[in-house]
């Protein structure tokens, strides 16, 4: 039988099948980012249309220092007409490992190296629009050392407890979805 393996418990009931791509259009690109346009056909025979933005890749990290502060970032995001509390993050340069991203970004944004650095995980950011997908980690053993802030970054560096940062997530006023997943991840037992 075709389409997902069922799991323990087999909760799929029908085999999927995903759709024909007939025709691919670049409706937009800036610099590695690119709004794609599919002309697609569904298994059932549907002709349907989704744009996505194709994008390399980024990281977040969730920078813990030894007495149990976490490091975070403030920032406006336009896209939320907010300033967000967030874990220093950014995007993959081309041909850029993940590791070597997150030393860079967490260097760039927050000003520390991580003597030690341990994957979380990696999960889609915004499936239904989106193909980015973004790795994950822990940094540890943090060491004074700044790198220069891109052109468009005006962050503020926030310092506080886990448990407060675990406190304004499950209050709302945390509301970045890589925070949340990245409090979340490191507060497990």
């Amino acid at each position: 039988m075709g389409g997902l393996p069922r799991p323990p418990g087999g909760f799929y009931t029908m085999p999927l099948a995903p759709p024909k791509v007939l025709r691919q259009t670049v409706l937009h690109q800036r610099d590695h980012i690119a709004w794609v346009r599919y002309d697609l056909r569904l298994p059932n025979g549907t002709a349907w249309q989704r744009e996505v933005l194709h994008h390399p890749g980024a990281v977040a990290i969730v920078p813990l220092k030894a007495d149990g502060q976490v490091v975070l970032v403030r920032q406006y995001r336009l896209a939320a007409a907010t300033f967000l509390l967030e874990l220093p993050a950014g995007t993959l340069e081309p041909g850029e490992a993940p590791a070597a991203c997150a030393r860079r970004e967490l260097q760039e944004e927050a000003g520390y190296l991580p003597g030690q650095l341990d994957p979380l995980g990696r999960f889609f950011v915004a499936p239904g629009i989106s193909q980015e997908q973004m790795d994950l980690f822990v940094a540890r053993d943090l060491i004074p050392s700044r790198l220069p802030a891109d052109a468009d970054e005006a962050l503020e560096v926030v310092e506080m407890p886990l448990a407060q940062a675990l406190h304004l997530a499950q209050t709302g006023e945390i509301r970045d979805a890589k925070t949340l997943l990245g409090l979340l991840l490191v507060s497990r037992p």
